[in-house]
């Protein structure tokens, strides 16, 4: 199961991403969210299943709790959570999982964790920009979107991860 003070920092995350989608909305070519870097994070000993239910209970959350279309993040995020040990496995290898140890920047170095957190965040991003447009948008858009959000998204994830992980030497 999730520690306590994991828990708690979750929950305080979430809480700060509902504010963040409710009050800074900057331009309809961004979406900032570090949601996928929160599932990706969960500590490695997490089942697979608790981490689909966690990342739906997450995303309908903020969707509820925000100004978004129910569903939408959470349409997004589950296939984070389905995808996240295939990432952890691709990035930072498998003895990684073997050992269970959990990420964290001073044992697995930036740039696996900013590798990992950008293949999480296009994963959410592409789902959820495919979705909400519906087909309706043209693709520069989309791409735009995109391209925009994986940037700010990916680096407000990186300093995010900075207070999810620990050091457990």
């Amino acid at each position: 199961m999730i520690r306590s003070n994991h828990t708690v920092t979750f929950i305080l995350l979430l809480i700060a991403q509902i504010l963040l989608c409710n009050f800074f909305t900057f331009s309809q070519y961004l979406l900032l969210t570090f949601l996928p870097a929160m599932i990706l994070f969960l500590p490695i000993k997490q089942n697979t299943v608790i981490s689909l239910f966690i990342a739906f209970a997450a995303g309908f959350a903020v969707d509820f709790l925000s100004d978004g279309m129910l569903g939408l993040s959470s349409l997004s995020l589950v296939p984070v959570a389905f995808c996240r040990r295939s990432i952890i496995r691709l990035v930072f290898g498998s003895e990684v999982l073997a050992r269970g140890e959990n990420l964290s920047i001073p044992k697995n170095g930036i740039p696996h964790i900013f590798t990992g957190i950008i293949l999480s965040t296009a994963i959410f991003l592409a789902i959820y920009i495919w979705a909400d447009g519906a087909g309706m948008r043209p693709v520069w858009f989309n791409l735009t979107k995109f391209a925009a959000s994986l940037i700010l998204s990916s680096l407000i994830s990186v300093i995010i991860t900075l207070t999810m992980t620990q050091d457990d030497r």
